[in-house]
């Protein structure tokens, strides 16, 4: 499959999965949670104020209506239409962030909330982020690392079945260290069984396990693999905070 046909079915994917997104973020606050998290993590690195911010994966709003606090303009930007008529941001752009309708250095900081990891392409991704960048400004990222068990067994790897995004963490770890200054670590959520099921309800997140088939039989596929599944979980997150030095251009 090329880029541009990988990107179309990522945003059908997205398209289909409103409802069931926000089931899984107001049980669990977990994009909220990254996206505090991820702010903080560049706010740290920021030289200077993070006043125009971009969410860049923005979907539904739970990142968005973390970091579009305290007076600062957030620009929630999405390839899906149907996931963003649910963000209740002001400044709302579809389009796909690997080419971004701004001008050279509109923002303080680019925001990916697990969002990154979307595009088969995060080389062009990172290159328009740090054109978007001012100088001295900042990118982050979030990207998943996957769901263990308490023995640390991964549990995919138990139910015999590979969760895979079109982009590992470790490349975008590697794009965004080609535009910028790089910090990275791990965040580790406990969870449990059933959040892990009702994230695979998601139709854009069982297409990590049943890329192929159609919405509705891949959430019925995910959630009967994963319906003996039990006990408590930890899902992990590589977190990427880059900032753009001054001097280039």
């Amino acid at each position: 499959m090329c880029i541009q046909d990988m990107k179309e079915h990522v945003r059908e994917n997205f398209d289909t999965s409103p409802a069931a997104y926000e089931r899984y973020e107001s049980q669990t606050g977990r994009f909220a949670d990254l996206a505090e998290r991820l702010e903080a993590a560049m706010r740290e690195r920021q030289d200077g104020t993070l006043e125009w911010l971009l969410d860049a994966g923005a979907g539904s709003g739970a990142s968005t209506r973390v970091f579009d606090r305290e007076g600062r303009e957030t620009v929630a930007l999405d390839i899906s239409g149907e996931m963003l008529r649910e963000n209740g941001a002001i400044s709302r752009i579809q389009a796909d962030f690997d080419r971004l309708p701004f001008a050279d250095r509109s923002f303080d900081g680019v925001a990916f909330t697990a969002s990154l990891f979307l595009t088969p392409d995060p080389d062009t991704a990172a290159e328009e982020a740090h054109r978007v960048v001012r100088p001295g400004g900042t990118v982050g990222a979030v990207a998943p690392l996957g769901w263990t068990t308490a023995d640390e067994t991964d549990v995919f790897e138990q139910v015999g079945r590979e969760s895979r995004s079109p982009t590992t963490a470790d490349e975008i770890d590697a794009a965004l260290r080609d535009h910028f200054d790089v910090v990275t670590g791990t965040w580790t959520f406990e969870t449990t069984a059933s959040n892990l099921r009702l994230f695979h309800a998601v139709p854009a997140m069982a297409a990590r396990l049943y890329p192929r088939l159609d919405h509705e039989e891949r959430v019925d596929r995910a959630t009967e693999l994963l319906e003996d599944v039990d006990g408590p979980l930890w899902q992990r997150w590589r977190w990427i905070v880059g900032t753009r030095g001054k001097g280039t251009a």
